[in-house]
């Protein structure tokens, strides 16, 4: 996501066309989630785009279509994944293949990921997020998709919701949150080089900033080991996120004074009445 109504005239300039916005994101922030291509496999014209658009060192966190992950469970997507791959292409090793499982998804279903992790391209890094809970509290579930997960050499993507779901929404936004994110216990232990994590925090910029503090030092810690992490910063409707992911990289850079700094944003216009 790159592209919010809201940021118009924020973060974005107001003028600028949408085949252009991912350039001016990329000013605020070095990652991106991809969340469209759940829905539909992008044209290799428009990856190259977003590839033109941002640097070197911007990573892309793709999202798996649905008929992979949630229709079809694995079984038969070979034309699926094939044409997906071959689409993201331009982005080279820039992409994060992201496996994003539904609740449905059990330990039961694990060997059947860790075949299909195996069969994807060796150059391609892969990461997974399930919302099982018996994942996150039942021990044996839980070394056994570590354990497929490591042999595929695939990170394990927490989504944080503990702040979000800490006392009841208000506001509608809030609510519509309530209603669909997973309420799953917090999860800090990274299985690869190049961690990923998910946020989600309140309406309330207070709320949510308190609600990271944990994450700050767990990502200063991992930037000492060596690692390479991303973190993605949400709130319910997401109107102060690029200003909110800025913040939290100069709580994680007063631990790490050597992190390296954000890029740049682009000027944004001011508003004028016509």
């Amino acid at each position: 996501m790159w592209t919010h109504q809201a940021w118009r005239g924020r973060f974005l300039p107001r003028s600028l066309p949408a085949g252009e916005r991912l350039r001016a994101y990329a000013g605020w922030c070095n990652a991106v989630e991809g969340n469209t291509t759940f829905y539909a496999t992008p044209a290799r014209s428009t990856v190259a785009a977003w590839a033109r658009q941002t640097g070197p060192g911007f990573r892309f966190v793709v999202k798996l279509p649905k008929v992979v992950t949630h229709e079809r469970r694995f079984a038969g997507v070979e034309a699926e994944m094939r044409a997906f791959l071959d689409a993201l292409e331009p982005l080279g090793d820039r992409a994060v293949l992201w496996t994003q499982l539904p609740g449905s998804f059990g330990p039961a279903d694990v060997d059947a990921l860790g075949r299909f992790l195996r069969r994807l391209p060796a150059d391609r890094r892969r990461a997974v997020e399930v919302r099982h809970p018996g994942f996150f509290t039942d021990p044996g579930s839980t070394s056994l998709l570590e354990g497929a997960l490591t042999d595929a050499g695939a990170e394990w993507v927490p989504f944080d919701t503990t702040v979000f779901f800490h006392s009841p929404p208000t506001s509608a936004a809030e609510r519509d949150a309530w209603a669909r994110k997973p309420r799953l216990p917090r999860r800090t232990r990274a299985l690869t080089d190049q961690p990923i994590v998910r946020y989600l925090g309140r309406d309330s910029v207070e709320d949510t900033v308190e609600g990271w503090r944990p994450w700050t030092t767990v990502v200063a810690d991992w930037l000492h080991e060596g690692r390479s992490p991303t973190v993605f910063l949400h709130t319910p409707d997401n109107e102060d996120a690029p200003a909110l992911a800025r913040r939290f990289h100069d709580d994680v850079k007063a631990l790490v004074p050597g992190l390296d700094a954000l890029p740049e944003p682009e000027p944004v216009e001011p508003a004028t009445l016509f």
